[in-house]
């Protein structure tokens, strides 16, 4: 993380307090729908059950802050040091993940006690009479820390989403999470912008920023352009029908193996309904649906499409004669778009994460922090990509043109869909 962030270095006991509540109030009002059975259950490996993540989020707080600045602290259950630890090999054993599901106990209601405990004991930290007794370093480093577990926090409300939405497309009875329509997309005439060539500089400018944003450095891109918007459901869908998931020249040879292992034909929660089937179900429409947060919707045609792997993403770029952008033509030209008084680019932000043909590495000059906060996200420096931007289940005030999230490039299940990018200055 980046310590240097200006906004918590206010030291408003009242606004910390605020934010902190806030933050904290939001994971309880994404769960509020949710059953206990819904909460406790993991559909797959890669997803975690929703009391996992409310109480690992807990975890982190009472870990990595309470423990250090806590008087005389005393934890809520010692075995929650064990259970509810992620990946943090410094911090001592982990219970597996593939096995999150099988945690019936301790029950939600356990874990919603843990969280009020450890949410009245951080705010009696940030109370004036406790902070402004810390010596001043002291007092930086617990600021630090409130942030990053904040932010911490935000991405495992993203992750909520995402893993009950998986969830619920396991369940024959297609689950709606929330019975508010989806938004309508609007149809956008995709156009070309065009970048120069030159030295672009990348990376967090300021504010917070987690320690992969960083360092802040200069890079060298080529002439390129941008579409001006995310690939629709029914870009892709010209795609599927001219034969995408069986033509082995538009793949990588691992994802050419990958499709046919897996037998793939079409986006992960695409579903062709027939009248039969989609009538039992309260479908009277046949055709191509697509399983949401707001149950089984017919495919909109304009709508971005979505939960689309690396593999994918990079099969449709080479068929539509094109390519995935990097990551510094992409942060490149969303600086550029932010700047401009003029709609440069669309969907940057708030809609699906976009796929870079960036590998995730270190920057120039990336060092991990010290102790068990250093394995936040170097050591997962190894065979992901980046994606850009945010998506329609990211928290307000969670994004930043220099984030950078990464997944393996057979992850299907985030909102992770398709910007396109062509090299030099040519038009159709």
């Amino acid at each position: 993380m980046n310590a240097k962030t200006e906004a918590i270095h206010l030291l408003d006991p009242g606004l910390l307090s605020k934010r902190f509540a806030s933050v904290r109030s939001h994971s309880q009002a994404r769960a509020e729908s949710l059953s206990e059975e819904d909460c406790c259950a993991q559909s797959m490996e890669d997803a975690s059950p929703v009391k996992w993540h409310l109480a690992h989020t807990t975890w982190f707080f009472e870990t990595f802050i309470l423990e250090r600045f806590e008087h005389a602290f005393h934890a809520f259950d010692p075995a929650f040091r064990v259970l509810f630890n992620s990946y943090y090999n410094g911090v001592g054993d982990k219970y597996a993940r593939p096995f999150r599901g099988l945690l019936t106990r301790p029950s939600l209601r356990e874990i919603q006690a843990y969280r009020h405990d450890v949410d009245r004991r951080m705010q009696q930290l940030l109370a004036p009479d406790y902070l402004f007794r810390l010596p001043s370093e002291q007092r930086e480093a617990l600021m630090t820390l409130l942030e990053l577990g904040l932010q911490h926090e935000q991405q495992h409300q993203e992750l909520m989403m995402t893993d009950v939405l998986h969830l619920f497309s396991c369940n024959p009875l297609q689950p709606a999470y929330t019975r508010m329509p989806p938004q309508r997309s609007v149809d956008l005439e995709l156009h070309w912008q065009a970048f120069d060539a030159g030295i672009v500089t990348i990376g967090s400018d300021g504010g917070f920023s987690f320690d992969n944003e960083l360092p802040r450095h200069r890079q060298f891109v080529e002439a390129y352009q941008l579409a001006s918007r995310l690939v629709t459901n029914g870009e892709y869908l010209a795609f599927m029908e001219d034969g995408g998931y069986r033509r082995p020249e538009l793949w990588m040879s691992e994802g050419w193996s990958w499709v046919q292992a897996q037998a793939l034909q079409h986006p992960l929660y695409w579903q062709d309904v027939h009248a039969s089937t989609g009538k039992a179900f309260g479908h009277e429409a046949d055709g191509w649906h697509v399983f949401g947060l707001h149950g089984l919707q017919k495919l909109d045609p304009n709508a971005a499409v979505s939960q689309i792997s690396w593999f994918e993403a990079d099969a449709y770029a080479r068929w539509a004669n094109a390519r995935l952008p990097t990551e510094a033509e992409w942060e490149h030209a969303a600086y550029q778009t932010m700047q401009s008084d003029e709609s440069v680019l669309t969907q940057l932000f708030g809609v699906c994460w976009q796929w870079t043909s960036s590998s995730y590495a270190p920057y120039p000059g990336f060092t991990a922090a010290a102790g068990a906060l250093g394995e936040y996200n170097g050591k997962f420096m190894s065979n992901q990509y980046v994606l850009r931007g945010s998506s329609c289940v990211t928290p307000d005030g969670h994004s930043r043109r220099s984030y950078r999230n990464f997944f393996p490039s057979t992850a299907r299940w985030q909102f992770a869909g398709i910007r396109l990018a062509r090299s030099g200055h040519w038009s159709v």
